[in-house]
């Protein structure tokens, strides 16, 4: 049995490996996925505590409460990607305990199953494809040549609800994220957009420096009543540039349509990280791209040895 544990996201960043050390304590097979949440295999701390799943999601929240000040939702199911779907729908203070596979899934949408995008759910929509159930029902050969060899049994087997994916402790990080939180309630269009440059900033440094490019980002806007919104999308390549994290996360801001929204925090996911040597890159005939990234080379070797506020965007000097 898998849980997955999503803390709430207003909790601090800095608080999260001691979270999941708290996990530790109940198993070593727990895998980190920053910055809220973890997967924690408990199989063997079943027979262990002699308790259920949902017994000791209980118990995991209480300590992380007490000790912590951290609340969190817990979704278990026999495999991470079960679990981390009912960690989804789980209600604060409460246990999402998947036992019947099958009839979790049937009802869902398609697009909830991972690694189903927009591209792929307009695909199989188009064909009437467009629930769990469906999908789980059609022949493997079809859903392959609809998405291809590979995605179509990969595809079939999710939505038998199969898994082969383990949790692996200790496992590299497959996202890096930064927030930036306001005194008081932000409803200038300009301030918000001045801290999206500084988290795009902060992400192409930190992913440069280690030698790390992503594939996605995450936008999730934290509002005054303690409510989130959150918008992902994926990058044309896989890339470590400031100007393109940039650019990326400004759309998703606007995309947004905030207004006069009473914004409290941003936070600023890279996800899909991989190494950069094994990243392609789309060459062009633009110049000022490839001004930019000397400059930007050049920046990276001026914060190693002065700091990170050795050089800034001008924006963010003022």
């Amino acid at each position: 049995m898998i849980l997955c544990v999503r803390f709430r996201p207003e909790t601090p960043e800095p608080l999260f490996p001691r979270l999941v050390d708290l996990l530790g304590e109940f198993t070593p097979v727990v895998e980190a996925a920053p910055p809220h949440e973890a997967l924690a295999d408990v199989r063997g701390a079943l027979r262990y505590f002699g308790r259920t799943p949902a017994e000791l999601a209980a118990v995991i929240r209480v300590r992380a409460l007490a000790l912590y000040g951290a609340d969190c939702v817990i979704g278990a199911g026999p495999n991470p990607m079960l679990a981390r779907m009912a960690a989804r729908e789980a209600r604060p203070g409460l246990t999402l305990t998947v036992d019947d596979p099958a009839a979790f899934l049937r009802d869902r949408p398609v697009v909830a199953l991972d690694g189903v995008g927009r591209t792929t759910a307009r695909t199989l929509c188009g064909y009437g494809l467009d629930s769990v159930g469906r999908v789980a029902d059609a022949p493997l050969a079809v859903l392959q040549r609809l998405v291809g060899a590979k995605a179509g049994r990969d595809l079939w087997e999710r939505a038998q609800g199969i898994d082969r994916t383990p949790v692996v402790p200790n496992a590299a990080a497959r996202s890096l994220a930064a927030e930036r939180s306001f005194p008081y309630d932000e409803l200038d269009r300009a301030a918000q957009r001045r801290a999206l440059l500084s988290l795009a900033t902060e992400l192409g440094t930190r992913l440069r420096t280690g030698s790390q490019v992503c594939r996605s980002l995450a936008l999730t806007v934290r509002y005054a009543d303690r409510s989130t919104t959150s918008r992902s999308r994926t990058l044309p390549e896989p890339t470590a540039h400031g100007t393109a994290l940039t650019a990326l996360a400004y759309a998703l801001h606007d995309s947004l349509g905030l207004q006069r929204a009473r914004v409290r925090g941003l936070a600023l996911r890279a996800e899909g990280l991989g190494p950069a040597e094994r990243a392609a890159h789309q060459l062009t005939f633009d110049p000022a791209d490839e001004k930019a990234r000397r400059i930007e080379a050049v920046a990276d070797r001026a914060r190693a040895k002065f700091g990170p506020r050795a050089i800034v965007p001008g924006s963010l000097a003022a």
